[in-house]
């Protein structure tokens, strides 16, 4: 935080000064200067430890074989442990709303990592996407005209482009679903902020699905005389790869009105892995911003006509440029351009909109189309992405306000540290960014639905256990990173909830391998949750078999946890006969009547690779968790024999946990007698954080247990680990060293550690939670620059594992924690938060609009 611009905003946060701030900068977010360096980088090349390779080796070559055989096949693995991507420490806040695609963006400015085919990522930084300011005084005189990018000159052609923003002169501010970038122009006496905007909107299922990034430009004139100021926004096809060369590339220019803005670009048609997708760059016309267009220009030349077109007066010229389809070999790109005259010591503003518009998208292995939520709206013809742009250019506004509405709440909150409220929107990235869909359901479908499905008029949503694991709604995964969904966008969790509840009690008979043992069997039996409902290869409603106890488990306790949010009586209804199922096929896991299941010694929970034998804390805990719920559903719909049944299950499980797990001071890691058994884990209280946000009202792991493993958590998990700076390690040894016994032990997983950190906050341990969670966000986004690509697991030192992954929306349920806590505190109430609890849906369903007062810093730009 050395340069200029970080200096200012600090000075100015600390004086508290309330000036103009019509850029609407935030106090609070991710802040770096654009020549930021990260102190510390990491990579991917995780190598086993010798006593780690006997029980991999097994499963080593047998994935080596399916790798071998898929890549031959010409197909793309859904993991791919042999070529992994490391992180580029660049990102910053993406563009576009929820399953719709994304662009990514550098915090330096660069459009990278485009998402236009679901769960397909391509991470090529595409040069010829730039801004480029323009500065003229009266008289006509060009001053300065620069593209406004701190890289060099390109290789690849517009060499005639003057590159290199000078990284120290800007500060970057990401605060999703928005962000500030600031330019300095010292020598000009002209400063720039740029906004970009897209509209992910809590309880917002219209807007919040549009395939849009807004960039509104605030200049700033410290002249003591007029300066004109143009800003031209150049954008070619493709997504920078080979593709982009294909041809049969066409453009045009538009003109559209919604309501009383006119939009006024340039669309780009094209396909994409033959799919039909158009850009759309658009400029707001208005009194005093002229707009000027180039319908298109050669990327890889030397992109001179452009350069001195602007440099000339300003303004573009569309003269004499064939309109005609590029050849296989071309490439081609557009500009817009917007241009104001400012008063002297004045600001000025230009609004400009990038739309993209893939209405269909196509899973390979049955060719089956889908459509893209959106086009309910704005339809599948080839001017949606026109209509898109003069839509937002009138509502961005709007957004924004509802924006902040939804986000003051938690920013201008003196009990929550800095940190949080940086880390608790940004990790929201995945949302829209973490290859999601929103499709309407098949009409056919439809039809066959009752009226209370949410499937009806929200559609199917779906999104990636990570950017890298190319499966979509991983059941165990989404137990944790759900608290987003269903405090944010419930619809979208009870749609999910819908999906997954059909593909339960679905059968799938297809014969395969499983990887882990060997053995041969079927992809799903009829009422085992799936583990996940499909690669984007291939389709996301073909079922992936299941072998994991867990799945059973978190489907009944996220009903539960689903229903206490929605109070929704058909929710529970419809869910309620394949919760027993479920729940039914899981008593035959408890081979010794004890009441507790058993695991098998196979990767039959998350941890896949830490392998439990017998009763264990993890599943055991969920398994309690579990008889819990189905206790209290079946008392809430009356179903006396299954409340009897499932009561009589629970009091039998709560006592064999004590009896086999229970040492004294925490839950042991499983119960073989092996050294490794008595890992102190530090999520073995998955059970009881679910239950205790649902506010089940009823104790049922006891209190004093309770306290005693989230102590020892702290003192041994956390504090021994990383001298307490890098959140909670999965296994500590009881002497105090890190469990290696496997190479997830050794590992912190960020989602977990959140859920950890939420559980310690609602039992009281405020500041301890938070320290245990500060020390993953002081690391992932300050120290090794994996902000908005968070990993699923850091090592202690070097490592790290699948960038971009779903777990981290768990830090959602600490904000909830914070809020029962607030409220025990303030009712003094300890054994019950009583029904008037502030509902974690209520700052965000008041989003209307008129805003609250803004969080907003005094403007950067004094």
């Amino acid at each position: 935080m050395a340069s200029w611009a970080a200096e200012v905003l600090q000075s100015e946060v600390a004086e508290g000064k309330k000036l103009e701030n019509a850029s609407r900068f935030p106090r609070h977010g991710w802040v770096v200067p654009l020549d930021h360096r990260f102190p510390e980088r990491r990579n991917q090349k995780i190598r086993p430890r010798l006593g780690q390779l006997p029980q991999l080796m097994p499963l080593f070559v047998r994935y080596l074989v399916w790798y071998l055989y898929t890549r031959a096949r010409g197909r793309k693995p859904w993991i791919d442990c042999i070529t992994m991507m490391h992180g580029k420490q660049m990102y910053g806040v993406p563009l576009g709303g929820i399953g719709s695609g994304t662009i990514g963006r550098g915090f330096r400015g660069e459009f990278c990592r485009y998402q236009m085919v679901p769960g397909i990522y391509e991470y090529q930084t595409v040069m010829a996407n730039q801004f480029i300011v323009t500065i003229r005084d009266p008289k006509g005189h060009t001053l300065y005209q620069k593209v406004l990018s701190t890289h060099s000159k390109s290789k690849k052609g517009l060499g005639s482009w003057d590159w290199g923003f000078s990284g120290a002169d800007g500060l970057y501010c990401g605060l999703y679903p928005r962000s500030w970038t600031v330019y300095n122009i010292k020598e000009q006496s002209i400063r720039l902020i740029c906004r970009q905007i897209s509209p992910v909107i809590p309880h917002n299922y219209k807007d919040s699905c549009l395939p849009i990034g807004v960039f509104v430009w605030n200049i700033e004139n410290h002249n003591s005389e007029p300066r004109d100021v143009s800003i031209a926004f150049t954008f070619k096809n493709g997504t920078g790869g080979s593709e982009d060369k294909n041809g049969e590339c066409w453009s045009e220019v538009f003109e559209r009105v919604h309501e009383d803005t006119k939009a006024k670009g340039v669309v780009l048609h094209q396909t994409l892995r033959s799919v039909n997708l158009r850009y759309c760059l658009a400029v707001k016309e208005q009194p005093g911003v002229s707009v000027s267009n180039c319908p298109g220009f050669d990327p890889l030349g030397p992109g001179d006509t452009v350069w001195n077109d602007l440099k000339l007066d300003g303004e573009l010229d569309p003269r004499d440029v064939p309109l005609t389809k590029t050849r296989k070999g071309e490439e081609r790109a557009v500009a817009v351009c917007g241009k104001c005259s400012i008063s002297a010591n004045s600001s000025g503003m230009i609004e400009m909109v990038l739309t993209w518009d893939m209405p269909q998208i196509v899973f390979k292995s049955r060719g089956v189309t889908h459509t893209r939520r959106y086009t309910r709206w704005f339809g599948d013809e080839q001017t949606a992405a026109q209509e898109m742009a003069a839509y937002a250019l009138y509502h961005y506004k709007q957004w924004e306000d509802d924006i902040e509405a939804w986000q003051n709440p938690i920013l201008q909150d003196k009990g929550l540290p800095d940190w949080f409220k940086s880390a608790v929107f940004n990790e929201l990235y995945f949302i829209s960014d973490g290859g999601s869909v929103w499709l309407e359901m098949p009409q056919d479908l439809n039809a066959s639905l009752p009226s209370y499905d949410s499937r009806v008029e929200y559609g199917r949503f779906a999104y990636l256990e990570s950017h890298e694991y190319r499966m979509y709604n991983t059941y165990d995964v989404h137990f944790y990173a759900s608290w987003a969904l269903v405090m944010l966008w419930p619809q979208l969790q009870k749609s999910l909830q819908y999906d997954m509840a059909q593909w339960t009690t679905s059968a799938d008979l297809t014969p395969r391998t499983h990887l882990f043992h060997g053995n041969k069997g079927v992809r799903k039996l009829a009422n085992a949750v799936p583990h996940d409902v499909g690669d984007p290869g291939k389709t996301i409603s073909r079922f992936t078999v299941s072998l994991e106890l867990c799945l059973v488990f978190v489907f009944g306790i996220r009903v539960y946890r689903d229903h206490t949010f929605f109070k929704d009586q058909d929710y529970l209804t419809h869910m309620w006969p394949i919760c027993r199922a479920v729940m039914d096929r899981c008593f035959t896991y408890d081979r010794d009547g004890d009441g507790l299941i058993e695991n098998e010694g196979q990767a039959d929970q998350t941890y896949d690779s830490w392998i439990m034998h017998g009763p264990s804390a993890y599943c055991c805990s969920l398994w309690v968790a579990a008889l819990a719920v189905m206790v209290e559903m079946a008392a809430e719909l009356k179903d006396e024999t299954e409340e009897t049944k499932f009561a009589e299950a629970l009091t039998k499980a709560k006592i064999t946990l004590q009896e086999k797990l229970w040492n004294g001071k925490y839950y042991k890691f499983d119960n073989c007698d092996a050294p490794h058994s008595n890992s102190i884990m530090s999520d073995q209280l998955v059970g009881h954080w679910y239950l205790s946000l649902s506010n089940i009202g009823v104790e049922v792991f006891r209190r004093d247990c309770v306290k005693s493993v989230l102590e020892l958590l702290y003192e041994y998990n956390v504090l021994q680990f990383n001298n307490g700076e890098m959140g909670a390690v999965n296994g500590m040894n009881p002497d105090g060293s890190i469990d290696r016994y496997t190479m997830q032990s050794e590992e912190m997983w960020v989602g977990v550690t959140y859920g950890l950190a939420a559980t310690m906050i609602f039992e009281g341990m405020v500041e301890e939670g938070f320290k245990t969670a500060e020390g993953v966000y002081r690391t992932v986004y300050e120290k090794i620059g994996l902000g908005f690509e968070t990993p699923e697991a850091l090592y202690g030192e070097h490592k790290y594992r699948a960038i971009g992954y779903m777990r981290p929306l768990s830090i959602w349920s600490m904000y909830y924690a914070y809020l029962l806590q607030q409220k025990k505190q303030s009712t003094q109430t300890v054994e019950k938060v009583t029904d008037d609890t502030p509902s974690p849906l209520l700052s965000v369903r008041s989003v209307s609009g008129v805003a609250v007062s803004s969080d907003s810093s005094s403007d950067v730009s004094q």
